[in-house]
């Protein structure tokens, strides 16, 4: 007994791949997205733990506000955006007594804000962007 032939087949696989592909670019940008992120949530940490660092150091005269927020900034500036041209929300925020005092806290602040590039579109209700915030607490040296 003969079998019956299958039908023509050849388009099969241009099919599954127009149905695959979608997913695919969604799983590779939303990876690459993510990655961006995770990387500006480190340099701002890393930017408020360098400014941080350089006012505690003991020296006469000691690291003023405006100098802090120098440091921090030079640091963001390596950022990377891949939205809207993403800057800081704010300025730096640097928190100290008045008279600082070995052992006394030094807390800076800083704030972010994340465009998007396309996981808004592929995930709804995320929204256009997300805050990224770091703080740094050292003790005056």
């Amino acid at each position: 007994m003969r079998k019956p032939e299958l039908a023509d087949e050849k388009g099969v696989a241009v099919v599954e791949f127009a149905l695959v592909l979608p997913l695919l670019l969604a799983l590779f940008f939303g990876m690459v997205e993510f990655g961006v992120i995770l990387y500006d949530q480190h340099l701002i940490t890393n930017a408020t733990r360098e400014g941080a660092r350089a006012g505690i150091v003991a020296q006469d005269p000691r690291v003023n506000d405006d100098a802090i927020k120098k440091i921090v900034k030079d640091n963001m500036s390596y950022l990377i955006s891949l939205g809207k041209g993403a800057v800081a929300s704010q300025d730096p925020n640097v928190i100290h007594p008045t008279n600082p005092n070995f052992g006394d806290d030094l807390t800076v602040n800083v704030s972010y804000q994340y465009h998007f590039l396309v996981a808004s579109a592929l995930i709804p209700g995320l929204g256009d962007s997300i805050e990224l915030r770091a703080q740094t607490v050292m003790k005056y040296e």
